[in-house]
């Protein structure tokens, strides 16, 4: 599977109170908090992200309190790939537990920039930054991630399986 879209890039410990206020926590649907995605860091995000987008940051994306809400509203955003250094655990699980792609390349942080069209293969891990002409290698998911990722998260690839 492939994406392909511009990088908003953020720095260091991005966490889950700026990717979704808390404010915003009295509901659960998607597009409701994809209107106030990023809203604290970039109050601009909601009205330029656009669906295959990606999302570039450098350490510690997702730290602070473990809401699955952080994730949700990335994904209905629009954002296809979140690229970071590391991402704090528990916002790594709440990703792929809601089918949202993340990869871990500390070498495509340093190498894009905001605004750079990017295009991932998850199969491979190759992230290639089409605007620089420059490629980078991060790990790719093994193959069950792959799975739970194209079903759109664990409890769909659960109902798929059984």
């Amino acid at each position: 599977m492939k994406v392909q879209g511009r990088v908003f890039k953020y720095g260091d410990n991005v966490d889950t109170d700026v990717i979704i206020p808390a404010r915003y926590l009295n509901t659960s649907d998607p597009q409701e908090l994809a209107k106030h995605c990023m809203e604290d860091i970039d109050p601009e995000f909601a009205g330029k992200v656009r669906k295959g987008d990606i999302i570039v940051a450098d350490k510690n994306f997702g730290c602070g309190s473990s809401r699955e809400h952080a994730p949700i509203a990335i994904k209905a955003s629009g954002v296809s790939c979140v690229i970071a250094s590391t991402f704090a655990r528990i916002f790594y699980r709440n990703a792929i537990n809601i089918g949202l792609p993340i990869l871990e390349c500390e070498e495509a942080v340093k190498g894009i920039d905001a605004g750079d069209e990017v295009e991932i293969d998850f199969s491979t891990g190759t992230i290639t930054n089409k605007t620089k002409n420059e490629t980078y290698k991060a790990q790719p998911f093994p193959e069950f991630m792959q799975k739970i990722i194209a079903s759109d998260g664990l409890i769909k690839y659960i109902q798929q399986k059984f």
